[in-house]
């Protein structure tokens, strides 16, 4: 993305850097302090799918995800986490089980904070598009996940606002205020949707210590997410085999590995057909 200039956002939020700007593939960000000392991060995008999870976070207005104290068109000025624990770093050093749970919570949080509906959210379906055209190229195991996604999202159920990157690097530890989420795409669809994804992470953004792959760690997450969420057990197993494609045609996209994605969609199909 084109570098935004920060400092008209400073002035007119009246906002003291409070560290070092960095990027990432969709935005700039950079941590501040408010007029009053409260810690925030300012973020500015011209990604749309961004733009579309800032007016999300405004309008879950703190409910399971970030204090929003500004936003305006490509900017937005979030309370900014200062907790120390980290839901990656427990599922990797053996408190995994925790880790589910608050995922679940948190989502729970964001889905029963529903009021009217925002306009310019994305429809599931387009977010799906990729997959299809994937498995028409490389076959394999995207072939049975493009299936399953037509299924599932020719017949949708419980249709709500979706965080649609729910994972453990996006939902963070606030300290007194608990754990909130950050970064949602901001997708309207089925509610089991967005619980597909803590079972391909955390190791999607690190897969050095390998912890979604682990059967006895998959159906550990199986039991915990239908009990708490109260899905249907096979219907979340199709979820987590059409996400597991449109994750690694993604990851296809930008020529990375998809070993990931392949092993916890084999995990899935396993307990789908016995």
């Amino acid at each position: 993305m084109e570098q935004y200039t920060l400092t008209p956002w400073l002035h007119r939020w009246k906002l003291i850097p409070d560290g070092t700007p960095f990027m990432t593939h969709t935005s700039q960000l950079l941590p501040v302090r408010t007029a009053t000392g409260l810690p925030a991060m300012l973020k500015i995008t011209d990604d749309k799918d961004e733009q579309t999870g800032n007016a999300l976070m405004a309008w879950w207005a703190g409910n399971g995800s970030a204090p929003v104290i500004a936003h305006e068109n490509e900017a937005i000025l979030l309370a900014r986490a200062t907790g120390t624990a980290s839901l990656a770093a427990m599922s990797r050093h053996g408190e995994d089980t925790e880790a589910c749970r608050v995922m679940c919570l948190t989502a729970h949080r964001l889905h029963t904070c529903q009021k009217q509906p925002l306009s310019q959210l994305t429809p599931l379906d387009e977010w799906f598009t990729p997959l299809t055209l994937a498995a028409n190229e490389h076959g394999g195991f995207l072939i049975r996940s493009a299936e399953i996604a037509a299924e599932l999202l020719a017949a949708p159920r419980e249709v709500i606002a979706l965080h649609g990157d729910l994972h453990h690097d996006n939902v963070l530890d606030f300290g007194e205020s608990g754990w909130l989420a950050i970064d949602p795409k901001g997708l309207i669809g089925e509610r089991g949707f967005d619980y597909a994804n803590i079972f391909t992470n955390p190791d999607l953004g690190n897969p050095t210590v390998r912890v979604a792959p682990v059967a006895e760690i998959f159906r550990q997450r199986l039991a915990i997410v239908t009990g708490m969420a109260g899905l249907d057990r096979e219907r979340l197993l199709k979820w987590i085999i059409a996400w597991c494609g449109l994750s690694a045609t993604w990851s296809l996209e930008s020529h990375e590995l998809i070993s990931i994605q392949s092993r916890v969609a084999e995990l899935a199909i396993a307990e789908l057909d016995p």
